[in-house]
């Protein structure tokens, strides 16, 4: 016998129109803008509209093709969307300067072209070539020689052994930058020092590397001096020219091929103007939108048929399908605007003062949850319209993650943010004794002395977000 149950269950559905959102919030502008231009090319429905009126306020819907489209039941009269998505007035050809970041060609690229001037062999350049192609953008060999043989031998077809490889990679060490193929840092650093003048001092330095290198990395100077049997201004010399080698020789010849600079749009243009600030959505490419109101002709057309066949039934079906699809498209795009808007809006508000001044003191502890009670949005859309998003204001361009920290309090009982202790902490090991560095118990309380009582295992925490070393490791001779 069957056995009937009621059950209530409740589910969270996200319409199509919010994931759409979501996922454009999330964007950057110039992937949003190769967002659009993918969208343009997938719906016919969707076009570019070059005819608005340049006088258009910045985030207006203009409705020009009202009437046009008169589906009953289907799209509303006075929400035909055309979406002016142009926030600045600028003209579309009209490029700001903004800062760029590039690699003009790649590392591996470099050693090609220094490898063909070797006089070499035909079996010789190949396997030059397949080592070439094993360095990282460090510049190092991180494989090891037998393992590269089986490479060879499986992907070529040339029987090879690790003394023939490791001929050829003393040829290939000798390439530009020095220390390009070494296979550890100390291989590396002596690769460099052996293209130097043989000098004193960079014999000293080789002996060090050769022989004292785990001494030389813990910084036990005083073990070097007993073994190596030398004073304390030999090794001074010596250690200044080990700190002239670069450890990474690949670094700045990453393999980046772009026909143009990659660079850092910013999404706002932030402005202080005559003792007000004025905030911008910057439009950079971005196009005006419009839906075609051609297909939305045809479909009126066909719905005007009294009798409509299958082709027909699915032609229009088709042409809603990709009307529905423009519509949240531009919708989405308008809301994506209007969220980051009012997000920067309560970010600029948060921070006023640090805008006007350009000084970091300025800046007030904030976190995303400030933000998010302030604009009554998620803290995850919060996240999401501040993950790679810039603001270029007088000082600069900023990733909106620069204006977030958190806060402590002072002794006084002032809100103050963590960047501001972090400053402190900088500036006391910019300025300690280098032969005798601040421990994190010193630092401890020469924070306290300025009104800020912290834990030894927080100054620590701080050092390391700073990214510098204990004591130990930053004490020189």
């Amino acid at each position: 016998m069957l056995k009937q149950n009621l059950q209530q269950k409740i589910f969270q559905k996200i319409s199509p129109l919010q994931i759409q959102t979501i996922k454009l919030l999330e964007l950057p502008l110039i992937q949003l803008e190769q967002r659009i231009k993918k969208e343009l090319e997938e719906n016919p429905i969707l076009e570019e509209d070059d005819t608005k009126n340049i006088e258009e306020q910045p985030g207006e819907v203009v409705d020009s093709n009202e009437g046009e489209l008169s589906l009953a039941d289907y799209m509303t009269d006075d929400d035909t969307p055309n979406y002016k998505t142009m926030i600045n007035n600028n003209p579309r050809d009209e490029h700001k300067e903004y800062s760029t970041m590039s690699n003009s060609e790649g590392l591996q690229q470099l050693l090609d072209e220094q490898l063909a001037f070797q006089d070499l062999d035909e079996r010789e350049q190949t396997l030059a070539s397949f080592i070439i192609g094993s360095i990282d953008n460090d510049g190092y060999l991180r494989r090891n020689l037998l393992s590269i043989t089986d490479d060879i031998a499986f992907k070529i077809g040339i029987e090879s052994t690790v003394k023939e490889l490791e001929e050829i990679l003393k040829i290939v060490q000798t390439f530009d930058p020095p220390g390009v193929g070494a296979r550890t840092l100390k291989e590396c650093l002596l690769i460099q020092l052996r293209n130097k003048e043989q000098t004193k001092e960079i014999k000293t330095a080789e002996l060090i590397l050769e022989d004292c290198f785990d001494d030389f990395s813990k910084k036990h100077f005083s073990k070097i001096m007993l073994k190596l049997e030398i004073d304390e201004d030999l090794l001074k010399d010596a250690v200044r020219e080990i700190l002239k080698l670069n450890p990474k020789p690949g670094t700045g010849y990453e393999n980046i091929f772009v026909e143009q600079a990659q660079q850092i749009i910013p999404d706002f243009i932030l402005e202080y103007k005559n003792g007000k600030l004025e905030l911008t959505l910057n439009s950079y490419n971005i196009p005006e939108l419009r839906l075609n109101k051609d297909y939305a002709n045809m479909v009126n057309n066909y719905s005007s048929k009294r009798k409509l066949s299958q082709e027909d039934k699915d032609t229009i079906n088709f042409v809603k399908h990709k009307i529905d699809s423009a519509r949240w498209f531009i919708d989405s795009i308008k809301q994506r605007h209007e969220t980051l808007l009012n997000t920067m809006y309560a970010i600029m508000d948060f921070q006023v003062e640090y805008f006007k001044t350009g000084d970091e003191n300025d800046l007030r502890p904030m976190i995303l949850r400030d933000i998010a009670y302030e604009t009554g949005l998620d803290i995850s859309t919060v996240s999401r319209v501040v993950n790679s998003k810039y603001v270029q204001c007088d000082w600069g361009i900023f990733p909106l993650k620069f204006f977030f920290s958190e806060g402590i309090q002072s002794d006084a009982g002032e809100e103050v943010s963590t960047r501001e202790v972090k400053n402190i902490i900088l500036e006391c090991i910019e300025n300690e004794d280098k032969q005798n560095p601040l421990k994190d118990d010193e630092i401890k309380e020469i924070l306290k002395t300025k009104g800020y009582s912290l834990a030894r295992r927080t100054i620590a925490k701080y050092r390391e977000k700073l990214n510098i070393p204990v004591a130990r490791m930053r004490r020189e001779i």
